[in-house]
């Protein structure tokens, strides 16, 4: 497709992934899953993976109710490897990798004075570690090859902010999620040079398996201090990664994209 045409592209076909490949860690359900049924439901080709095989064949059936034929593998990230082995599959399955949505990611909730190392190396291991690990063979099996990638984090407010005591102690996932905020930057930086676009999402409370805990005792008091009045949902997240993913962001990388009712912007 020349120059020109490219310019006169209509939204429709910006927004279009027919004949790309994406994958979404920790895609089995929450925010994942919620991902990937958007990017195969713009004509993408899914695979999602995550540590617990009866999730991923749960995921599978409910994508093949709504017409959705994904590829999924068992992997857990936070063992490196488990990761070359995991991306193979993909490519060998279908071809190539277009899209990358690092999804997967844990929490531990512990007083900083308290928080147990194991613990934290935990959450870094796989928010952080793993995270670059996949992103690193995807990059070099697929995308600098091939000149194009579309890569979104997923981060979350809590890389943007801290948090009082009362609300939150966990500064294990603060900082992970921080990391992977300028994480971000530093590879669109980088990878620009190949085509690859990087981008971030900083999704904040929306109840998942993950934050029901914290929901629990504190989802009021969010609600109050939101500009919105409301907590997320799974779906919010859904055409922000289209777009991300799609040739609509071909201008836009490096970029922290809160999706958090605007509690950070007071």
């Amino acid at each position: 497709m020349s120059e020109g045409a490219k310019e006169r592209m209509s939204v429709k076909e910006q927004l279009d992934l027919s004949g790309r490949v994406a994958l979404i860690t920790g895609g089995s359900r929450g925010l994942g899953l919620a991902m990937a049924e958007g990017l195969a439901e713009m004509g993408a080709r899914i695979a999602i993976t995550a540590r617990k095989k009866d999730e991923l064949e749960e995921a599978k059936a409910h994508l093949r109710t709504l017409g959705i034929d994904a590829l999924t593998i068992v992997s857990d990230l936070s063992k490196p490897e488990t990761i070359a082995p995991m991306v193979e599959t993909v490519i060998s399955s279908l071809g190539h990798i277009d899209i990358l949505i690092n999804n997967a990611g844990n929490t531990w909730g512990a007083p900083a004075e308290k928080h147990p190392l194991e613990a934290w190396k935990k959450v870094i291991d796989l928010n952080l570690t793993g995270t670059f690990l996949v992103t690193q063979e995807v990059g070099v099996r697929s995308m600098i090859p091939r000149k194009y990638g579309r890569i979104v984090n997923i981060a979350s407010i809590a890389g943007l902010k801290g948090a009082l005591p009362e609300d939150l102690t966990a500064i294990g996932y603060h900082t992970s999620k921080g990391g992977l905020v300028n994480f971000t930057r530093a590879l669109a930086g980088e990878w620009g040079q190949h085509g690859i676009v990087v981008n971030a999402i900083c999704p904040g409370f929306i109840p998942s398996k993950m934050s029901r805990g914290v929901l629990g005792q504190i989802a009021d008091k969010v609600i109050a201090k939101t500009p919105l009045h409301q907590l997320g949902l799974e779906r919010d997240l859904q055409s922000l990664a289209v777009l991300l993913s799609s040739e609509g962001a071909r201008h836009i990388t490096g970029q922290i994209i809160a999706v958090d009712g605007g509690l950070t912007a007071v």
